[in-house]
């Protein structure tokens, strides 16, 4: 925090810092991570039990 003026109670050290961004950037990595996707075989059995329970109604 280069050019910021606080005194030192306020500051924290690097290790710390680093913690922090380390944190910060796993629970980013976690809540932006792409809905993971059914192999396609499955997805199109699925589609197909629908279609098929759509029919029988």
């Amino acid at each position: 925090m280069a050019g910021l003026s606080a005194n030192d109670s306020e500051q924290i050290d690097r290790r710390t810092s680093r913690s922090i961004c380390e944190a910060v950037g796993e629970r980013l990595q976690q809540s932006l991570r792409p809905e993971p996707r059914l192999p396609t075989h499955i997805e199109q059995l699925l589609s197909e039990l629908k279609k098929r329970d759509g029919d029988s109604h």
